[in-house]
């Protein structure tokens, strides 16, 4: 996988969002090594890309412990998270879909649907940015409508755990 884009210049946003960011490219791309080279050893794997010259040899022991924790979650919870993509994305099995575009949708849903540490608005946009950097000129716009639609989905199922808890 190809390091990210060049960005635009950004107004200053902050050493701390920068450092979570940084953490989540990672985990795409160490996630995206073992989607598209199945069969490694998870713990061997990650020791090896996170000491790798050009990829996060130069990265805080902050960013990358953050990397390590989102790849372990996204690996260990990955047939949960497909579930969601598989009950939700009608017409594009996991499977199916683009090694990059499935990886961030895998990190993201986890992030901002089910183990709910980013908020919903955050994780669309952070996985659009995401793939903006990584996939295909395609995929910000593909994973954005995927997201999108995940989120409603989960809007509908919290209105319909409320509506059930009223006692009716």
């Amino acid at each position: 996988m190809a390091a990210p884009k060049k960005k635009k210049q950004k107004k200053y946003i902050g050493k701390k969002f920068e450092a979570i960011h940084r953490s989540r490219e990672l985990a795409v791309q160490f996630l995206y090594s073992l989607d598209v080279y199945p069969g490694q050893n998870f713990d061997e794997s990650l020791e090896l890309f996170m000491n790798i010259d050009d990829v996060a040899k130069d990265d805080t022991p902050e960013v990358k412990e953050r990397c390590r924790k989102l790849a372990g979650d996204v690996w260990t919870r990955k047939n949960e998270i497909d579930g969601v993509l598989l009950r939700i994305v009608t017409g594009w099995r996991p499977e199916r879909m683009m090694s990059v575009d499935r990886t961030i949708l895998r990190l993201m849903v986890l992030e901002g649907f089910i183990a709910k540490t980013l908020p919903v608005r955050s994780a669309i946009s952070e996985a659009a940015s995401l793939a903006r950097d990584f996939g295909t000129k395609d995929s910000s716009r593909f994973v954005n409508g995927v997201m999108h639609k995940i989120a409603e989905h989960f809007a509908d199922d919290d209105k319909n755990d409320n509506n059930d808890d009223s006692g009716e």
